[in-house]
């Protein structure tokens, strides 16, 4: 069975077809600049065929699933002969609310659902819609599955997810901790779980999900009991350009200070903030660790590499922060089997492991230094000699989270 994975965005889209027979990446691609001037790059994995990069014309989410499909069964680029051998569409969404905690088979009231969880996350859902409408128009008769961001998060306790403000709010307005990246720490966790042999047993986990956007969740014997994020992606640690937790009062002193409205100032901290805010330059932690003087492939200073301070003080920030919730969540599950590092940074930068792991070094967390200086294609056990507890770096998959769910449902 194939099955196509959709992540929509508000101006991009995102796609891979898989063979859920072997679990292997048909094809794969991006969709950019829809409703601007377009531009489509579709990359088959299967049969040795040429790269698509090109622009065109993508006025809406429904041309650029017109574009998708014509490249996937096209003569010169395509991997499946017809539409008809598209037997499943798996959609990213992010925000389900209180209403969904697992993956759902998408009818007109599921579609309503998420549309009602559009004023809890209004620059996402919205675009999930967009790509589920269009699959719906251009792949009519194809069951089509929703799967969750915030899914995994479900599994809270309340005292982990109730906010300490109004109570009416939870209940009139489903304010709460909800969470995102629950596909990835609910991959990485289940992987984590399997190679440690604890998949049967009480197990302790901690995945950081490192990227762009970053949360960490505590999980316990497979289900988390708190993350990071809250009702928006915003709080939690530092990210590239979100603040993360901050005293809510700044909300208010920097519209004050800027002249400007709540909006805007929430867009300081949205996309002005982080450690971009910091450096003030990139917030591509490649760009900050080679300022701040490090190798970015083995995570240790060069030698007399000059130093931007800036950069050195972002990178200190933001390792400080997440150490300082590993802590907390520890608290939280009494223990910790293993720490668990993921995504583009968490997968990437050998700098930030290491300088993470050395502030929870007074709590009998290390990590291998000459192991933690290699980047992870695979599983990679980087705990040192003397560790209580386990640190590895499990690459993530997400889409073939999608994919497997749609599948298991389908079926």
């Amino acid at each position: 069975m194939n099955v196509l994975v959709i992540n929509a965005g508000s101006s991009s889209l995102k796609y891979q077809l898989f063979n859920m027979d072997n679990e292997k990446i048909l094809a794969k691609g991006l969709c950019d600049r829809i409703g601007l001037d377009g531009h489509l790059k579709h990359k088959p994995e299967a049969n040795g065929k040429p790269v698509y990069d090109e622009d065109i014309s993508l006025p809406t989410h429904a041309e650029a699933i017109s574009a998708v499909i014509e490249k996937l069964t096209s003569d010169e680029y395509g991997v499946i002969e017809s539409l008809s051998e598209i037997n499943a569409v798996g959609h990213r969404v992010v925000q389900g609310g209180r209403k969904f905690s697992s993956s759902v088979l998408i009818n007109d009231e599921v579609v309503a659902a998420i549309e009602d969880c559009v004023r809890l996350a209004p620059l996402h859902n919205p675009a999930n819609l967009m790509g589920i409408r269009a699959c719906q128009k251009n792949i009519p008769n194809v069951p089509q599955v929703a799967v969750f961001d915030t899914a995994f998060h479900n599994s809270m306790p309340q005292h982990a997810y109730t906010y300490p403000i109004p109570y009416k709010y939870f209940e009139e307005n489903d304010i709460r901790r909800y969470g995102f990246h629950g596909t990835s720490h609910r991959y990485v966790s289940d992987i984590a779980l399997d190679r440690l042999g604890l998949k049967s047993g009480s197990s302790k986990l901690i995945t950081c999900h490192l990227g762009n956007g970053a949360s960490l969740a505590a999980i316990c014997d497979g289900k988390s009991i708190d993350t990071t994020m809250g009702v928006t992606p915003l709080e939690g640690v530092p990210m590239g350009t979100r603040s993360g937790s901050i005293d809510p009062s700044l909300v208010d002193i920097i519209a004050s200070i800027e002249g400007t409205s709540l909006k805007d100032s929430m867009d300081v901290l949205n996309k002005k903030s982080g450690v971009l805010g910091i450096f003030g330059k990139s917030s591509d932690f490649r760009d900050i660790e080679t300022a701040a003087g490090m190798d970015i492939n083995t995570g240790f200073e060069k030698e007399g590499a000059p130093v931007d301070e800036k950069a050195k003080l972002a990178l200190d920030v933001f390792a400080y922060q997440v150490a300082k919730f590993i802590g907390a969540y520890i608290v939280a599950l009494g223990g910790l089997d293993a720490l668990i590092f993921t995504a583009g940074i968490g997968e990437n930068s050998p700098y930030v492991r290491r300088a993470v792991c050395k502030h929870l070094e007074g709590i009998g967390i290390c990590l291998d230094e000459n192991v933690n200086a290699v980047r992870a294609s695979d599983y990679l056990d980087v705990t040192g000699k003397d560790s209580k507890s386990k640190v590895l770096v499990v690459p993530t998959n997400e889409e073939l989270v999608i994919a497997r769910d749609t599948i298991e449902i389908v079926k």
